[in-house]
């Protein structure tokens, strides 16, 4: 890339009517948001209870993780095609196929923060008569806290970052910056869609941190690296 392309990329973003209108950044920007929020959520409806039922069950965890991982494999953009032939264009293929590619991290993660717990302290509050819903509330979950928030907040990075694939079918998001820009070769507006992107990752993984570390409890925070 030239330096007219910086040059191009820096007026792009500084012109007020680039962040106006339908085709806006701002108005791709709530659609990118509105499409990752959606995915994540998705993801972790499947992998969270099933993150939780495999860690305390100890049966048969490590192949469904393994499994699960291999999707990682999976072009994404294979597994896009594949959903926007059964939906057609727009944004649910998008979602859908985001959304597998951000299970792996969170059911992997969920599963291992339940596997890692210090039996003794099931031990102890079975000791004190909990029941196994208040065992998981107050003694599993804020102990794998640290590492469940580590796998959400990986899969939420790798999401929003991969949510602009949805410009290819349709869907919107800061994808059609980079795309448009691409088709059209001008390389400035690719180049300043791309630079969205990457800030968007980047703030979407400084605030999911940042939310991780308040709500993990302090004395789990001081002794659980995943935590920070």
């Amino acid at each position: 890339m030239n330096g007219n392309a910086f040059a191009e990329a820096f007026r792009y973003l500084n012109d007020p009517l680039s962040w106006t209108g339908t085709r806006g950044i701002l108005a791709l920007l709530g659609d990118h948001l509105w499409m990752t929020f959606l995915a994540v959520v998705l993801a972790a409806v499947v992998a969270l209870p099933l993150g939780l039922w495999l860690g305390r069950s100890g049966r048969g965890g490590s192949v469904v993780v393994a499994t699960a991982n291999l999707t990682r494999a999976v072009p994404t953009l294979a597994l896009l095609y594949i959903f926007t032939a059964g939906l057609g264009l727009g944004q649910a293929p998008t979602i859908f196929a985001v959304a597998i590619f951000g299970v792996p991290p969170i059911l992997s993660n969920t599963w291992t923060g339940l596997r890692e717990i210090d039996p003794a302290a099931r031990d102890a509050g079975i000791g004190m008569g909990m029941s196994r819903a208040r065992l998981l509330r107050e003694v599993e979950l804020p102990l794998a806290m640290p590492l469940i928030g580590a796998g959400l907040r990986t899969a939420a990075v790798q999401i929003v970052a991969t949510i602009s694939l949805a410009s290819l079918v349709g869907g919107g998001g800061l994808g059609l910056i980079v795309s448009n820009g691409i088709f059209t070769q001008r390389w400035g507006q690719a180049f300043a869609g791309a630079l969205l992107v990457v800030v968007l990752a980047l703030g979407l993984e400084a605030v999911l941190a940042g939310l991780q570390r308040l709500l993990t409890p302090k004395v789990v925070r001081t002794v659980a690296p995943g935590a920070r």
